[in-house]
């Protein structure tokens, strides 16, 4: 995945999720901010970060703060590009054999799964993606703040296998060099359980780092996953 016409900036705030104020060579912008997340740790005052130049005429922000460094590590931080990844990654080699054709954002009960697949087995599944942009010591962890959502999710996934689908759960670390996966358990105690458990009923859990520059992003290794 790569972005257009990236530049340095400073942040200086975000007054709402949406929203970041950062000053570049001397100006401050208003800029979009690609993760409506809290990435509390990583966006501080003084932060390096880089923005991606729009050129659509419409858009209100002229800018997207797609990445942040917090000290030597180059964080990602667009929620979009988990995604983008993962397709560009399907299209060439992956770590799911045999797969014949996918498609996007498919329905499946009460859930919407990022991934549909279909293998030459003859086998079908769902594959959804979290993005991780939370690390301590080397260690990354999801969530960085309790999701419902999530967990609605993994229990779908759950459901379709257990009536005949495959299900995968890949984590995309949208930054290199992690040691390992966990749970986020401080922010979220139910989300271990609610893996413990789909990993017993045959859902694939699955972690990747990523190779990340300031104007591209890609899947990169597997990484341990500790439960």
């Amino acid at each position: 995945m790569i972005y257009p016409n990236v530049r340095k900036g400073i942040f200086l705030e975000r007054p709402n999720r949406f929203i970041a104020r950062v000053e570049a060579a001397g100006e401050e912008l208003i800029c979009h901010v690609k993760n409506t997340g809290r990435c509390r740790e990583l966006l501080l005052p003084g932060a390096e970060v880089f923005l991606s130049q729009s050129d659509n005429p419409n858009r209100k922000t002229k800018y997207d703060l797609i990445g942040v460094k917090k000290g030597e590590l180059l964080i990602n931080m667009d929620s979009q590009a988990p995604n983008q990844m993962v397709e560009e990654w399907l299209k060439s080699q992956n770590w799911i054999p045999g797969i014949t054709q996918f498609r996007r954002e498919v329905v499946y009960g009460a859930s919407r799964f990022d991934f549909y697949l279909e293998r030459e087995n003859g086998a079908r599944g769902f594959l959804e993606v979290k993005g991780v942009t939370l690390e301590e010591d080397g260690v990354v962890k999801f969530p960085d703040a309790p999701t419902v959502r999530g967990i609605k999710h993994i229990r779908e996934l759950c459901k379709a296998v257990r009536e005949g689908y495959e299900g995968y759960l890949l984590f995309a670390i949208q930054m290199e060099r992690a040691a390992y996966f966990t749970p986020n358990t401080a922010a979220q105690p139910e989300f271990l359980e609610v893996l413990k458990e789909a990993k017993e009923q045959g859902v694939v859990l699955l972690a990747f780092d990523s190779s990340v520059n300031i104007d591209r992003i890609s899947l990169r290794d597997p990484v341990e996953i500790r439960l």
